[in-house]
């Protein structure tokens, strides 16, 4: 569920906020006064919202203070603190009297190892303290029995060991979430705060971004960061778009194309006029989503949840079975049994099992968010690892959803410069993607359109005007037949072409047909080698779909190399399709425009918009947004689900086998308490070390 922009919220940084145990702690102290629904976590910037009913602020952090975290209300300007600083003090002067114990003789070393010990769990007796009181065993808790069992038993030196190895094990834990929050914030330095705005007089004068309102206009030097969402006035560039799309090439930008906040000049200046505020640019709702996304869970989440909520209750009764089985009914000493039990306890503590997945998760969201695939949660990003089949929409997907010229077929001794020329002439003023297309091709090939004279347009038909003095017209194949002027070898040809998926243009003048002009959607160029990688990576079915005539899906889907396709379908006939590919296939696909095809999208396993930059209905609506206009991005977007769902096992696997194997040494006597908690540290290390390697930029 999306956090709404428009509901009434408050937020919140939680102190000792650092992973999901903390955030199922918060849910259960404030679910009862807030509703639990109504709280959501962002662990990587130690955020937590309250939405609808919001408790009073002063009940809201005694609360929380309960839990033996700390809150404080939310300042998005404020600078963060260096995390946890205190509690990295208190784990440090732990160490120092843990390392001070062993120097002292005997007498003096209980008190150093008992300061230790204190020190160590000074931050995590609270937690213990609420864990208990609510009868919910967690980590805080296990690791509060051991020291105080080993103090119980006199062994200092290990409680003291114990304490400090933890104290250490959660400062690593909060560096490495601090690692994957530097990752996000990232994002969020990648729009710049200022920027040049431009003055009547024609000086610029350096304003914060947030200041400036759509409509004003603003100066981007070479080299520069683009403030924010708009369209170029003046000048011309090229523009690296990469931080918000991970497009590698720069992009040709011109008067009247649109500029994104975040996105990089190249060596041309251009004056841009804002189009959205600094909250409503698109780099703005992607960091929105990308936060939001983080506070979803994904059904590894939950699951590991779920086994987190029979696990630790049953190894805390397990080290209580074994603590008091032995010597009641065998007569054992008690000391062994209770120590071998407090070693169960330690190496029982599921951090390591609770941290693994929702690192690699948000590793996950994140390092795709970087190459410009905007997953909307982990929910998203798992099934992309299992897709099956994907229906792809033919216009905007397949091919590129503007035509271009593709063939002039001049008549009556017209060349095709010349027929080229007098038709953008004759298209000059006119706004059809057609017209567009013609200009743009007779500009490629360098024509300077001549000035038309009493331009004329003819509603449903076409335009004519006069041109040196004679008098041209130009329209559609309808127009010529009602003209009277065909010939049968031209409507030959021209049925020919409107049959493989071909828009005619024809002129003449007031003697003969000066020849026709052939259109169409271009095919992507990267199609093909898309659609191979796709089987290659096991995708049972792919099928194309579209609301064009049988003959022009024929040939694009020839082209394209798909042997499926269906045609003349409404957006209801789409629907029935992807319904069909679930029944069949299970996890299924459907990329398109994120708009037309929202039906289809929303009842496929994972609906994917293709070239979402800009589009806010498409970024907010699908479950993974293709940035760049780039559909190679799919077979991509599989292999890193299936990249982050392998990492996501290893974690578990990793985690669940040392827990096992310390588990037997206990057994035999030779696993003691610090050398369980360094093991228990050492696992929580690696899976987070492993999890942050889906931050990685794969291409």
């Amino acid at each position: 569920m999306a956090i709404s922009s428009s509901a009434p919220q408050r937020q919140f940084k939680i102190r000792g906020l650092d992973c999901a145990e903390e955030v199922a702690i918060l849910k259960r102290q404030l679910g009862p006064a807030a509703g639990e629904d109504n709280l959501f976590f962002d662990v990587l910037r130690g955020r937590m919202t309250v939405l609808g009913r919001i408790p009073e602020t002063a009940e809201l952090l005694r609360l929380v203070a309960q839990t033996g975290m700390a809150a404080e209300p939310w300042e998005e300007s404020r600078p963060e603190a260096p995390a946890s600083n205190l509690r990295d003090r208190f784990m440090i002067a732990s160490g120092l009297f843990l390392a001070a114990g062993y120097l002292v003789p005997v007498a003096a070393s209980h008190t150093l190892f008992g300061l230790a010990a204190l020190l160590g769990a000074w931050f995590i007796l609270p937690k213990a303290w609420f864990a208990a009181r609510h009868l919910r065993p967690d980590m805080n808790f296990l690791m509060t029995v051991a020291v105080c069992g080993a103090i119980g038993l006199g062994d200092w030196a290990e409680a003291a060991a114990v304490a400090f190895l933890f104290a250490l094990s959660n400062s690593l834990e909060s560096w490495s979430v601090g690692r994957a929050r530097r990752a996000v914030e990232a994002l969020l330095e990648i729009a710049p705060d200022q920027v040049e705005l431009l003055l009547p007089d024609g000086r610029t004068q350096s304003t914060a971004s947030a200041a400036v309102e759509p409509g004003q206009r603003f100066r981007v030097s070479p080299g520069s960061r683009v403030g924010l969402d708009g369209i170029v006035v003046s000048g011309a560039s090229e523009v690296d778009q990469a931080p918000i799309t991970g497009e590698s090439r720069l992009v040709p930008k011109e008067v009247g194309s649109a500029v994104f906040a975040g996105t990089i000049n190249g060596n041309g200046t251009i004056d841009v006029e804002a189009t959205k505020r600094s909250t409503e640019t698109t780099i703005a709702k992607v960091i929105r989503l990308v936060e939001q996304a983080q506070a979803s869970r994904s059904p590894s989440e939950s699951w590991v949840e779920r086994f987190a909520r029979i696990y630790t209750p049953a190894v805390l009764l397990t080290a209580i079975l074994i603590a008091i089985l032995p010597p009641l009914l065998l007569g054992q000493p008690w000391h062994p049994w209770i120590y071998q039990a407090l070693v169960l306890l330690v190496i029982g503590c599921p951090c390591a099992l609770v941290i693994s997945t929702p690192v690699s998760i948000v590793a996950g969201l994140t390092g795709a968010a970087h190459q410009g695939v905007l997953i909307n949660g982990g929910k998203a990003l798992e099934a992309a690892a299992h897709i099956k089949a994907i229906a792809f929409d033919k216009t905007g997907t397949i091919t590129r959803g503007r035509p271009s010229v593709a063939g002039i077929f001049p008549l009556a001794g017209h060349s095709e410069m010349e027929l080229l020329s007098i038709a953008a002439s004759l298209e000059a003023g006119s706004s059809h993607p057609l017209a567009r297309a013609i200009r743009d091709h007779a500009a490629e090939q360098g024509i300077t359109a001549a000035p038309a004279v009493e331009f004329r347009i003819l509603p449903g038909k076409g335009a004519s005007a006069l041109l040196g003095g004679t008098a041209y017209w130009l329209g559609s194949h309808r127009y010529l037949e009602e003209r009277g002027e065909e010939t049968p070898p031209v409507h030959e040809k021209i049925e020919q072409l409107s049959a493989s998926g071909h828009s005619v243009v024809v002129i003449g003048n007031a003697e003969h047909v000066c020849g026709f002009i052939a259109l169409a959607d271009q095919l992507r160029e990267d199609i093909p080698a898309t659609l191979t990688a796709l089987r290659e990576l096991g995708v049972e079915k792919l099928v194309m779909l579209t609301g064009d005539n049988q003959g022009t899906a024929q040939v694009v889907a020839a082209a394209a190399g798909i042997t499926d396709f269906q045609a003349e379908l409404l957006p209801a006939d789409k629907l029935k399709v992807i319904e069909a590919l679930v029944a069949s296939h299970g996890a299924v696909a459907m990329v398109g425009d994120g708009v037309n095809d929202a039906p289809a999208m929303a009842r496929a396993t994972l609906g994917i918009a293709m070239g979402a930059i800009g589009t806010d209905a498409a970024i907010e609506a699908a479950d993974v947004a293709l940035m760049a206009d780039d559909l190679s991005r799919v077979p991509w977007l599989i292999r890193h689900s299936r990249r982050t769902l392998g990492v996501i096992k290893q974690n578990i696997g990793l985690s669940l086998a040392v827990k096992f194997a310390v588990a037997i040494l206990a057994f035999s006597g030779y696993a003691s308490l610090w050398a369980a908690i360094a093991s228990d540290m050492g696992v929580s290390l690696l899976v987070i070390f492993n999890g942050l390697r889906l931050l990685r930029h794969r291409k």
